[in-house]
């Protein structure tokens, strides 16, 4: 498998931080508490009525420009949340996940149909500490023209980055890492856009009232950071341009070198792994199994729930469990 650096971007909330530099930080235990955890303490009841109390007011950005695009753009962008990817008409969602890749590259995670079914499901909900907080910019005839999939966090778990280091950091001089907010697609560490956008000639500017529209709700909602990982690579470099830290991890990826066969790729490893995998494939006849290809339909709940018991399994035995993702 090959290495390849996967890049994460992270905006910590500064005024959190100043009265606790390490000039005049002290002793863990003589710093005060951030009481931002109360922040999930407010939820209770009806996730899509209560949850609505986190929600700050939509904010508007004006858009500049010469006089000769007046007629092209709207003279104002305005961002709002929603608790729920429900709340936004898939097909209009959908276009701005389109249009922000070329047609070659379109990303299935990100769509409405894969987003809605991790909280249709009870997966990416507040349940489970990730509360749906994703981000809207609409333009004054209410069109949509850029969504950010955006969650409020209580753990670190399902999303392939592992910073409970700082998690930690944060605990030893009496602050709160979590919440925070996580820009991401959950439990799906694929790289792509995050912040996704209309193809219009002002989408840089609505890029722009996003990322500033992302920092100042962590601001508001006192979470410790706001982070953005695996995005695009253009992103990751304009992000940097917008006052975010970068942060590299590394992914295996193992790439088909055009082999023809299994024996194909069995020549490109060393003679004694060749030999181990050899031997055993020979010991699969004995084992009375019989292998099927599902398609589709031909895939039942039945099959599922079998396939979420191996899995569970194998994490719970080889990773300790889930916070290891």
């Amino acid at each position: 498998p090959n290495s390849v650096p996967k890049p994460l971007l992270i905006h910590f909330i500064h005024n959190d931080l100043q009265e606790y530099s390490p000039s005049n930080m002290g002793s863990p235990s003589s710093a005060s508490r951030l009481k931002v955890t109360a922040l999930f303490g407010w939820i209770k009841g009806d996730r899509y009525s209560r949850t609505r109390e986190l929600i700050p007011s939509a904010e508007s950005y004006t858009l500049t420009g010469s006089a000769s695009e007046v007629d092209m753009k709207p003279r104002e962008v305005s961002i709002s949340v929603v608790s729920s990817i429900m709340d936004i008409p898939p097909a209009e969602w959908d276009a701005c996940a389109v249009d922000s890749v070329e047609p070659e590259k379109f990303n299935p995670f990100l769509t409405h149909a894969f987003l809605s079914s991790l909280e249709e499901s009870g997966s990416a909900v507040k349940e489970t500490g990730w509360l749906p907080l994703h981000v809207v910019a609409r333009d004054e005839s209410e069109n949509i023209l850029g969504v950010v999939p955006l969650y409020l966090k209580s753990h670190s778990r399902g999303e392939f980055v592992f910073d409970q280091s700082w998690a930690e950091a944060y605990h030893s001089y009496g602050l709160e890492y979590y919440p925070k907010l996580q820009s991401c697609v959950p439990f799906t560490p694929v790289t792509g856009q995050r912040i996704l956008l209309r193809d219009t000639s002002y989408r840089d500017q609505v890029f722009d009232a996003l990322v500033k529209a992302l920092k100042n709700l962590a601001t508001k909602l006192n979470v410790s950071s706001l982070h953005i990982t695996f995005p695009s690579e253009g992103e990751f470099s304009k992000l940097k341009d917008s006052g975010l830290l970068q942060r590299i991890g590394l992914q295996y990826h193992w790439t088909n070198r055009n082999y023809k066969c299994f024996d194909d790729f069995l020549m490109d490893l060393k003679q004694p792994k060749r030999k181990n995998i050899r031997q055993e494939r020979k010991k699969i006849p004995a084992q009375n199994l019989e292998m099927k290809r599902l398609r589709g339909d031909e895939i039942k709940s039945s099959h599922w729930d079998t396939f979420y018991k191996f899995y569970r399994n194998t994490t719970d035995n080889q990773f300790a469990g889930a916070e290891h993702t």
